[in-house]
């Protein structure tokens, strides 16, 4: 009785506290399937659930096609951030080259740089290179990230150098040991700084708000906004909205989950 009372008491807080962070989804999800005459009504579940919401979502704005822009723009961006970040690390941990203190700590500066800084700079060099209204204008300027480099330089450090050096003596180049040595051996670390990386791209409101124009070619954060007017807030579409850009993140989840929390568990991220 006594160990049955002590479960209750570790695992009681940790189910409330999941709850609590459940509940704002499962929240958004029930208004989303509110009709208009039920929005502000406080049941857990509609009394007449309805799909108007999502079918008025998917007329009013091309909601598919800012999905793959999002999509697309989000994995475009953490496999960029993931590729840069494995060879800075890769070049510090691994390269012994005077200086190499100074440009780690540099890149660890540059990471408390607010984006605001860098935003019209970028928006300048953008517009001068005809990238406005692209992804590759949405991604370039975020294809290096310095918490990349400072993730995977901390998990490359534990790294065993024995099998560094045994690839060198067979004769393998940097990035054949890159490829086939360092990543199968870093998948949990590379897994979860991607779904961090993705989440992040996937969640970017300021610089797609600068750079694009027309509504075709813009991602999911500013579709969202579009349900907001000085009228008043379109409260069931915009959960509707929402509701269909959390389902890619929910399901990369899903299927990274496992690495994410290995990852974690032997703290590869801190």
């Amino acid at each position: 009785m006594k160990a049955d009372a002590r479960r209750l008491a570790v695992h009681a807080p940790m189910i409330v506290l999941s709850l609590l962070a459940v509940f704002p989804v499962w929240w958004m999800v029930v208004t989303s399937l509110k009709p208009e005459s039920e929005i502000f009504s406080t049941r857990l579940w509609p009394a007449s659930p309805s799909l108007e919401n999502y079918a008025y979502v998917l007329d009013a704005i091309p909601m598919i096609r800012i999905l793959w822009n999002t999509f697309a723009m989000a994995a475009a961006t953490a496999l960029a951030q993931v590729l840069t970040g494995l060879c800075a690390a890769y070049a510090l941990t691994r390269w012994r080259f005077r200086g190499s203190g100074v440009a780690q700590g540099l890149i660890a500066l540059s990471w408390l740089v607010p984006f605001q800084l860098t935003m019209i700079p970028n928006y300048v060099l953008a517009t001068k290179l005809g990238m406005l209204n692209t992804i590759a204008g949405l991604v370039i300027p975020n294809a290096a990230a310095a918490f990349a480099v400072l993730v995977l330089t901390n998990a490359m450090r534990s790294f065993p150098k024995d099998l560094i050096y045994a690839a060198r003596m067979d004769g393998a180049g940097h990035f054949r040991i890159l490829r086939e040595v360092v990543v199968p051996n870093l998948r949990a670390p590379l897994a979860s700084l991607g779904v961090l990386a993705f989440i992040s791209a996937w969640n970017e409101y300021f610089w797609p708000l600068l750079l694009t124009r027309r509504v075709e070619d813009t991602v999911v954060q500013i579709g969202l906004q579009m349900f907001m007017t000085q009228e008043g807030n379109q409260w069931g579409a915009m959960m509707a909205a929402a509701t269909l850009a959390s389902l890619p993140i929910l399901l990369l989840y899903l299927v990274l989950h496992r690495q994410i929390i290995d990852s974690f568990m032997r703290s590869g991220i801190r």
